[in-house]
């Protein structure tokens, strides 16, 4: 076997975890992120160059591990980071993909996005401030979207002469939220490190000889993050019509798309919506490839043994796994713009590739992300989170959001600025 193919089935090999990482300001996000760079032999020579050139420069005797995820010049000259942020990396067992989500109370909207698509959320702690408004909202947010793990580390610790006291009191504070929350016990691991002196990140902390935990990167390796994904039913909203309309083609009609949830075989009974036709799976194609099965994340193009009339945006299901189809909806929403939303304002939802006239109907409640309850309002203002109601100009095919991600969420569109002004997630129905 080819070096380069060794190298890209050991890769292949490695299980993907997806992570977000989410504080208040300054709480040290971008610091522990660079450290898991540096730790892992992720950061390039001209990369670690330049973070020594640029520390130096700013007077430090150390390095500014925060460098390695600031790429925006506004941000090196305010010292925040703005945009939620991609970063890649690996180890021997484990590929990692870590979204560095802003911690200022104006981008919390930021952590849904960087949390939406994540397995495990790290949520930092200055050990000096503790739990504060923001771990709150975090922790909420974790909770909200499902996430299958939490990884609290109270960062700092240095400054605080690495106190156990200072560590537990922490703990306790942060205990009393998880009680409150869907999460179980041991969803959720404590970890006091210092992200500035590498304690605990990827070395054992010999100035925390009373913690016997693993370190961050240790237990993040033995993770196993449940995937919503990997346990609904299967759901295959069309992309594309593929009409090549060539002599070798002459009666190809393909639907390609990229398959949510269960998995789709070949001879597979399915149903099409919104017009509940019925076929099976003829072949399924990945480029000039034929496969049996299509699983979960893949994209594809699906052929059926009939004749149907299929469009963009219309979904391929198994006919024993049907969604909801409905014209109304309840959810919980994210408000991610600074215009208000308000009973009787009509937005564009879009719902995959699916798009449809929405107007609210009702405004239940503004949730309080303390796990504090509700409280009746007439808006939900930026960064709010509320449940709502939708009337729509057409049934959606959904699934609650607790039971498939993708097919139980949706954005809301202004129409008139085609600004992105909600981020929603579907309740269950009664």
């Amino acid at each position: 076997m080819h070096l380069c193919e060794k190298k890209t089935t050991r890769m292949e090999n490695r299980k993907l975890i997806k992570i977000a990482t989410a504080g208040s300001v300054d709480d040290g996000k971008s610091t522990l992120i660079g450290r898991l760079l540096y730790d892992t032999g992720s950061l390039t020579t001209d990369k670690l160059e330049a973070i020594e050139k640029t520390s130096r420069q700013r007077g430090f005797d150390y390095l500014d591990f925060s460098l390695a995820t600031d790429g925006l010049v506004a941000e090196r000259e305010q010292g925040i980071t703005i945009d939620v942020a991609h970063i890649y990396f690996n180890t021997d067992k484990t590929n990692f993909i870590v979204a560095d989500t802003p911690g200022h109370v104006e981008y919390t909207r930021n952590m849904v996005t960087g949390a939406s698509t994540s397995q495990v959320a790290i949520i930092l702690i200055d050990a000096r401030k503790g739990v504060i408004e923001q771990t709150y909202r975090h922790f909420f947010i974790s909770n909200l979207l499902r996430l299958s793990h939490v990884v609290v580390t109270i960062n700092k610790m240095d400054l605080v002469g690495y106190d156990e006291d200072v560590f537990l009191k922490i703990k306790s504070d942060f205990d009393a939220l998880v009680e409150k929350s869907c999460f179980r016990t041991e969803q959720i691991t404590f970890i006091p490190i210092s992200a500035l002196k590498g304690e605990n990140i990827a070395k054992k902390s010999t100035e925390m000889p009373w913690y016997v935990g693993n370190t961050l990167l240790d237990h993040l390796e033995v993770l196993e993050p449940e995937d919503l994904q990997e346990q609904a039913f299967a759901r295959f909203p069309v992309q594309y019509v593929i009409r090549p309309k060539t002599d070798a083609f002459h009666d190809f009609r393909g639907f390609s798309g990229k398959l949510y949830g269960g998995n789709l075989q070949v001879g597979d009974q399915v149903t099409i919506l919104p017009s509940f036709t019925e076929s099976k799976i003829k072949s399924i194609q990945f480029f000039d490839r034929q496969l049996e099965v299509a699983v979960p994340g893949s994209s594809v193009t699906i052929t059926l043994e009939d004749e149907v009339d299929i469009s963009r945006g219309d979904m391929i299901v198994k006919s024993t796994e049907l969604p909801s189809s409905e014209k109304s909806i309840t959810a919980t929403i994210c408000q991610v713009n600074h215009k208000p939303l308000k009973v009787g304002e009509k937005y564009t939802l879009q719902h995959g590739v699916n798009r449809v006239l929405a107007r609210v109907e009702s405004i239940h409640s503004k949730i309080q992300t303390d796990f504090s309850g509700e409280e009746s309002t007439d808006a939900l203002k930026l960064n709010d989170i509320g449940k709502v109601s939708f009337k729509l100009s057409k049934a959606i095919h959904f699934d609650p959001y607790q039971v498939n991600r993708s097919n139980g969420s949706f954005i809301l569109i202004d129409e008139g600025t085609h600004d992105t002004v909600s981020v929603g997630f579907i309740e269950a129905r009664n």
